[in-house]
C-alpha cells in the first residue's frame, strides 16, 4: 500500500472522529441531535475501517514453509473472531437481564427456581452457538 492511500486512511478515520462530534457541539439543542451524530460516526468510522480492510487484505500473504493464504483466510478469521465475541456479548446481555429477573422472582416465590434457571440457561445458549458457528468457519479455513 502506498504512503498516500495510508495517509488518506489515517486522515479519514481522524475526520470520521471530529466531525460528528464538532457537528455535535455547534449544532441545534434538539432531543436527538446525539442519535445522528453518533449514527453519522459510526458510519464514517467503520466505512473507513471497511475500506481500509479491504486495500490492506487485497494481496496475499506467504509466511515461511506455509501455502499462500489469501484475503479469505483472513477475512474468515475476522468472521470467527466477530461471530463468538458478539454472540457472547449478546447472551451476556441476556443471561444479565434473565438473572436479575429470576432472583427477583425466586426472592417472592422459591419454587420457581427450575423455570427459572432454565431461562438463564437459554440465555447463555446464545454463546454456545456463536462459538459452535465459529469453529465451523475456522474448519472451512
Amino acid at each position: 500500500m502506498t504512503l498516500l492511500v495510508k495517509i488518506t486512511l489515517v486522515a479519514a478515520l481522524i475526520l470520521s472522529i471530529i466531525i460528528p462530534f464538532g457537528a455535535f457541539l455547534l449544532g441545534e439543542k434538539t432531543k436527538g441531535r446525539y442519535k445522528v451524530s453518533l449514527g453519522f460516526n459510526c458510519f464514517l468510522f467503520f466505512g473507513t475501517f471497511l475500506l481500509a480492510n479491504i486495500l490492506m487484505y487485497s494481496g496475499n500473504a506467504f509466511a515461511a514453509g506455509e501455502a499462500a493464504a489469501t484475503s479469505a483466510t483472513g477475512l474468515g478469521y475476522i468472521a470467527a473472531a466477530l461471530v463468538t465475541g458478539l454472540s457472547c456479548i449478546g447472551g451476556g446481555i441476556a443471561v444479565a437481564s434473565a438473572a436479575s429477573a429470576a432472583l427477583g422472582a425466586i426472592s417472592e416465590d422459591s419454587s420457581i427456581l427450575g423455570k427459572s434457571l432454565i431461562f438463564v440457561g437459554l440465555a447463555e445458549g446464545v454463546c454456545l452457538y456463536g462459538l459452535i458457528i465459529s469453529f465451523m468457519i475456522l474448519g472451512k479455513l
